[in-house]
């Protein structure tokens, strides 16, 4: 989203990030939920609404994922 302003993002990694492999990193910045793959932080991030932030983390906890 163009409406963010991400020098204010501080991004924290996954607690179940498995070393150097598959390492997620997330922020909440504003309203949104942002999410970034930390090995290429450059190439972006996603943003959800809190709604959908919700509904993503309840389908991990769910097993809906290959994780």
């Amino acid at each position: 989203m163009s409406d963010l302003d991400l020098t204010r993002a501080v991004f924290r990694k996954s607690s179940r990030s498995e070393g150097a492999n598959g390492c997620v990193e997330a922020c909440v910045l504003g309203s949104r939920h942002l999410v970034r793959d930390s090995k290429a932080p450059e190439s972006g991030h996603l943003a959800l609404a809190p709604d959908a932030w919700g509904a993503l983390l309840s389908q991990i906890k769910q097993g809906a994922y290959d994780l």
